[in-house]
């Protein structure tokens, strides 16, 4: 358990870059928003709810930091003669950890936003649209829950450079692309988009925030286990 603490550990060493980058892009995304918001009276002029995708800004950046998390990490922790195992457990503690203090941070950010009524310019940038679902147990479930996918999806590109380098990233990317043009071209030969639309519209929140997203922390967090246990430093 100390091992595996040690290195969840070394994942801050650089605290600046590790949350500190997210951090400051996410706010910078913001500051930009909510100057456009009161400048220039977008609530206003612009009907709907005044929301923005900026705070997808954060879940990206995360994903990438952990990336690098196991390229830059992984051959360090090595050297200091510790496992594969204990370096991926580690580093889904890190991830856990960071999703947790994510989601209490966005909570919070969502509750003085709603309580001001979009900051006093009707901006709804930390709980955009359906992500405001009212309760604080909740609405934290449902900033944790997709956070922490992304920390996966984000380890599991890592190991895949790691072990296949650069060529197993065109792969990845390749085949990724393969499976959205085949699922597009049969959409629009079987004329589906309409439904497949629907189907996305009809999705609870507990659906596509919670479940599918724990889904795919788990399968991310498998699968990178499962490659990580013959990588190379």
């Amino acid at each position: 358990m100390n091992r595996v603490a040690a290195v969840a550990r070394m994942q801050l060493v650089h605290p600046a870059l590790s949350i500190g980058v997210p951090c400051a892009i996410v706010a910078s995304s913001f500051a930009i928003n909510a100057a456009i918001w009161g400048l220039g009276d977008v609530a206003a002029t612009s009907p709907g709810d005044g929301f923005t995708g900026g705070l997808a800004s954060l879940y990206i950046t995360v994903l990438i930091v952990f990336t690098q998390s196991v390229t830059q990490m992984f051959p360090f922790a090595m050297g200091l003669s510790l496992s594969r195992r204990h370096f991926y457990l580690g580093t889904a503690l890190s991830a856990a950890i960071q999703s947790v203090g994510y989601g209490l941070a966005l909570t919070v950010l969502a509750a003085i936003e709603n309580a001001t009524d979009g900051w006093g310019v009707q901006l709804h940038f930390w709980a955009p649209g359906s992500v405001d679902v009212g309760n604080p147990l909740l609405q934290f479930i449902v900033y944790t829950v997709p956070m922490l996918a992304c920390a996966f999806v984000g380890i599991g590109i890592g190991v895949v450079f790691k072990r296949w380098g650069a060529p197993g990233l065109y792969a990845l990317g390749l085949l990724t692309l393969l499976l959205g043009g085949a699922v597009a071209v049969y959409a629009t030969w079987q004329k589906t988009w309409g439904d497949i639309w629907s189907w996305f519209g009809d999705l609870s929140t507990a659906t596509a925030a919670i479940a599918l997203p724990a889904a795919i922390a788990v399968a991310a967090g498998a699968l990178a286990y499962l490659g990580l246990r013959r990588t190379v430093p």
